[in-house]
């Protein structure tokens, strides 16, 4: 009875109230057919709050971007961004580890965002003694991501056509790098017991801006499908994933470059603005 009505279960199962967009994410992203069980409503009403946190995080960061850093709007903006992200990223990993098709990829993808979110807000707002506890368990969480992947990246390599769960690996080792990069410029910050200037800015920055272009990537790459045809056919879906590197690299050669951010930015405010 299931199978000769599930068409008509699924469909009520559905959030049909949401917004199309909205519901044709939803749709593009199921796994298995949705029945109404509470697993299986559990399981779209955080596909639903990931999507709507992503989209959030999307926005908020534009503007985060775009805004002159350390104006009001950036703040604001910014933090509005870092809790999007939170709960992004964290759904997102928890939803690929434990569905029905695991995705190790997405796994460590999720995990990298909120570690990094985490660490470049810790930067601005506390000074590295005020964090030290909870920048050491950070760092040790991106040095377990980085490890566990390059161990499942390098044997996706060797043993199952450069593959890991039906994606290719190499996102997956760039994504390990990163980790691994970020836990080894926490354990060189722990070491010094301060980070100022213009070294604390880039901190910030790149670690900010990264996780951006993993988010961005994810939906105007990752999710092309949701896209018009005539869109998925040129690179225009490529424009915002390079803007964001593009920016990344601008504001990091521009804060590290710039005579005038020798001086030691206060802790937890950015008076001065950089247009």
């Amino acid at each position: 009875e299931s199978a000769r009505t599930g068409g008509g279960t699924r469909d009520r199962c559905r959030h049909s109230s949401v917004p199309a967009v909205v519901r044709t994410h939803l749709q593009a992203v199921d796994r298995v057919p949705l029945f109404c069980a509470p697993l299986a409503s559990h399981s779209q009403d955080m596909k639903f709050i990931h999507i709507i946190a992503g989209l959030l995080a999307l926005a908020s960061g534009g503007v985060a971007l775009y805004a002159a850093k350390g104006s009001w709007l950036h703040r604001k903006s910014g933090l509005v961004f870092v809790a999007a992200m939170w709960v992004m990223s964290a759904l997102g990993a928890e939803m690929a580890a434990f569905g029905t098709t695991p995705n190790r990829v997405s796994v460590v993808a999720g995990l990298l965002t909120f570690y990094l979110v985490s660490t470049s807000l810790l930067t601005v707002r506390r000074t590295v003694e005020q964090a030290r506890a909870l920048l050491t368990g950070l760092t040790l969480v991106a040095l377990a991501i980085g490890v566990f992947g390059v161990v499942i990246g390098i044997d996706g390599l060797n043993n199952n056509g450069g593959r890991v769960d039906e994606l290719p690996a190499q996102p997956l080792l760039m994504f390990s790098a990163v980790a691994l990069l970020g836990a080894l410029l926490d354990a060189r910050v722990l070491w010094a017991r301060d980070i100022r200037g213009a070294l604390r800015l880039a901190r910030h920055l790149w670690r900010m801006t990264f996780a951006m272009w993993i988010a961005t990537t994810s939906f105007f790459l990752g999710q092309a499908k949701l896209f018009p045809a005539p869109l998925r056919k040129t690179a225009l879906l490529a424009i915002p994933v390079v803007l964001v590197l593009v920016l990344m690299f601008y504001w990091l050669a521009r804060v590290l470059l710039s005579n005038r951010r020798k001086a030691v930015m206060p802790v937890g405010a950015n008076s001065r603005l950089v247009r």
